[in-house]
């Protein structure tokens, strides 16, 4: 299985959340793929130092590193996961075991379902109630956290999901996708305060992520 983390200056997080990955894995086979977007800092080097494979992405965008990933994955599995340490890696192996016993293809995460107290803004949660809402209403599709990051899904799909997103929409995008086109769920997760800096802008991408939406449907 191949595990896909992109990075932008997260040298404070990225050996916390790698080695959180390497515990919950243990035994199975995997790599772990970090698509870093050209970090001033030594996440590149934290990265490297363990084991991991660091793949180098000069250009911009959220959307466009997890493209960059999925093209370089091995794994018959992808999960994708955050490097602030918001996501716990703990539920990568209940989520694998979940796509094979229940037979599913793609398996999104709902963050507002345990979330700490504090680990989001109330700006941002309004943001996202707004996003989901429209997405479900756009789309027809059953999430209630369409901006979640944390996905595991089986590699073959790829070929018939239209990705056109090279920024933070590709994260509500392939949702919409898999939903329509395969055996997909949505699993309650803990969602965690972050390590480091918010890189996230919160109204560019806010408004640019709704624009996206009616672009794909209209």
């Amino acid at each position: 299985m191949s595990v896909i983390i992109p990075t932008m200056n997260e040298e404070k997080s990225i050996g916390l959340v790698i080695g959180e990955v390497k515990q919950a894995l243990g035994h199975r086979p995997f790599e772990i793929l970090v698509v870093d977007t050209d970090s001033k800092d030594r996440t590149r080097e934290i990265a490297s130092g363990t084991g991991a494979v660091v793949i180098d992405e000069p250009r911009r965008g959220y959307g466009r590193a997890y493209k960059t990933g999925f093209e370089s994955a091995s794994g018959e599995y992808i999960v994708t996961l955050d490097a602030d340490m918001t996501y716990p890696a703990s539920d990568i192996p209940a989520l694998l075991d979940m796509l094979e016993d229940k037979a599913l293809d793609f398996i999104t995460t709902n963050r507002f379902a345990r979330m700490e107290k504090g680990a989001m803004s109330a700006k941002h949660r309004f943001g996202n109630w707004v996003l989901s809402t429209t997405t479900r209403l756009l789309f027809r599709v059953k999430v209630k956290d369409s901006q979640s990051g944390m996905w595991a899904f089986r590699r073959g799909i790829l070929k018939d999901l239209v990705l056109e997103s090279d920024g933070m929409a590709l994260s509500e995008e392939i949702k919409v996708e898999a939903f329509r086109k395969y055996k997909a769920t949505e699993v309650p997760i803990t969602y965690r305060h972050r390590v480091g800096e918010v890189k996230l802008s919160s109204w560019h991408d806010g408004f640019g992520n709704l624009r996206y939406l009616f672009k794909k449907r209209f």
